[in-house]
């Protein structure tokens, strides 16, 4: 790659073949990420949180660098873009903290 390239340039990147095996193509159901980083790595482990269950468990934990980390970031507010300009801004229910909040949120109790 040319180092006066920009990021994300199409002008001499290699094509990459990808193989997705059939157990992999029906992909996992997430509701809840969490999301740790040390100063060499960031660990998303991807969780399912079910009403009446008070376990959740990992299905899948995937661990990148700092920088591939924030390539992610921004390959996904762009994807985000693309999607709500076709289909519409992404409404995030009340009280989950500005987007902070990521999964199944049980009922906030009433105070009588």
């Amino acid at each position: 790659m040319n180092k006066n390239q920009p990021p994300g340039s199409s002008v001499g990147q290699q094509q990459i073949n990808i193989e997705l095996p059939p157990e992999q193509a029906e992909g996992t159901y997430s509701n809840l990420a969490i999301i740790t980083h040390s100063p060499a790595e960031f660990v998303i482990d991807f969780t399912r949180i079910v009403p009446g269950i008070p376990k959740a468990k990992v299905y899948s934990r995937i661990i990148m660098t700092p920088q591939h980390a924030k390539s992610f970031l921004k390959a996904l507010e762009e994807n985000i873009q693309k999607y709500e300009a076709q289909h519409g801004e992404i409404k995030l229910t009340q009280g989950s903290n500005q987007g902070r909040s990521f999964g199944f949120q049980p009922p906030q109790s009433e105070s009588k």
